[in-house]
């Protein structure tokens, strides 16, 4: 994509900051999100016997989806291009990806939606996790080895996806419930690709770059513990939503399928983001993520039915989720600017500026 990308880039106005492009691609996905929430809040629309979802916002989300992508591609490139690349856009950019993650995810579910011929929201939940810990192997080997290897797996995967909303406006949702071969479906091809480029492509490309960074003694953390540590808090936040969903006194993620997801993906990206600010300031990775803490007490309210009114609880705490993440990015960009004044003010002209912008986000580690 990268020839598109530069012709993209060539015809964008020089005062376009680099970071608006990043935040009006990631907008795109959150506006993708709620307009299939809109029409399809319970992921049952494209089912047999429902209201399908109109086929103006199938194509809709086609362009939208095509759009974010291309602006996350050319965000940096318009950065380098105009001399504005600093630390605090990547972590931006990367930051807004991770939590791009459950919109694009969600959003892509609507197609084959949770009927007879579609995907069960237990296997969605499952395979939600699976693309979580593909971004978060990337941002673990720079960790690890100091330079981020971007697999092509999500190059495919959107390209793919931007044609598979397009096609689907065109032929319908009933398109789908036709097998492919014998009893083998769309949804099954669907399940495969994601699960096919994970574990064949992501997954061991992430492995032989640790292991080759460590065979030529690049490796930037000499222990396992040390070296494996940043996963310590996304594995305890996958139990923990898991032991909800599989002891949920009402079946939360039947009922909410949508909400939980949300919860789940806003806050993996949360404990994403402080392992990329770990990685951009080469510091320890702190082994838990506070945010933890308290989502443990809620998991237990609602297995042993403390709470009764489970549904209430999910879209309290997914707020809660929301809201202290966006504080959490509000206050690194503040912080980080705020630094780097005072730094300006005192240091000489011939200083290191992307040393100084890594001193800024040491403090946004924990």
């Amino acid at each position: 994509m990268h020839p598109f990308w530069n012709s993209v880039v060539k015809v964008m106005p020089r005062w376009l900051a680099p970071n608006l492009i990043t935040f009006t691609g990631f907008m795109f996905l959150v506006f993708n999100f709620l307009m299939l929430s809109f029409y399809d809040y319970h992921f049952d629309a494209s089912a047999e016997g429902y209201t399908h979802v109109p086929s103006w916002v199938w194509v809709a989300a086609g362009l939208f989806n095509f759009l974010a992508y291309t602006l996350d591609g050319v965000d940096g490139k318009q950065a380098r291009r105009t001399n504005s690349s600093t630390p605090l856009g990547e972590l931006f950019d990367h930051g807004l990806d991770s939590w791009a993650c459950v919109f694009f995810v969600a959003t892509v579910y609507s197609i084959f939606g949770r009927g007879p011929s579609g995907v069960g929201v237990a296997t969605l939940y499952y395979i939600l996790w699976v693309v979580l810990f593909s971004f978060i192997l990337s941002h673990w080997e720079k960790y690890n080895t100091g330079i981020l290897f971007l697999p092509w797996g999500y190059d495919i995967s959107q390209v793919t996806i931007s044609i598979v909303y397009i096609f689907t406006a065109m032929v319908g949702v009933e398109t789908w419930y036709e097998p492919i071969w014998w009893n083998f479906h769309y949804r099954d091809l669907f399940t495969f690709m994601i699960l096919g480029c994970s574990f064949t492509v992501t997954l061991p490309m992430s492995l032989y770059n640790v292991f080759k960074a460590s065979r030529n003694n690049t490796l930037k953390h000499s222990s396992m513990y040390e070296a494996f540590l940043p996963f310590l808090s996304p594995v305890l936040l996958c139990l923990l939503s898991s032991v909800w969903v599989i002891f949920s006194p009402s079946g939360i993620l039947q009922q909410q399928p949508r909400v939980f997801y949300l919860m789940v993906g806003t806050a993996f990206a949360n404990v994403t983001c402080k392992l990329i600010v770990c990685q951009m300031s080469n510091t320890r990775c702190q082994p838990l993520s506070w945010l933890l803490v308290p989502m443990a007490t809620v998991v237990l309210l609602a297995v042993t039915g403390l709470v009764a009114n489970e549904t209430l609880l999910i879209y309290v705490w997914t707020a809660i989720v929301i809201l202290t993440h966006i504080h959490y990015g509000v206050s690194v960009v503040s912080t980080h600017t705020h630094t780097l004044r005072s730094f300006i003010l005192i240091l000489p002209v011939t200083a290191d500026f992307g040393i100084v912008c890594r001193f800024a986000l040491h403090k946004y580690v924990i």
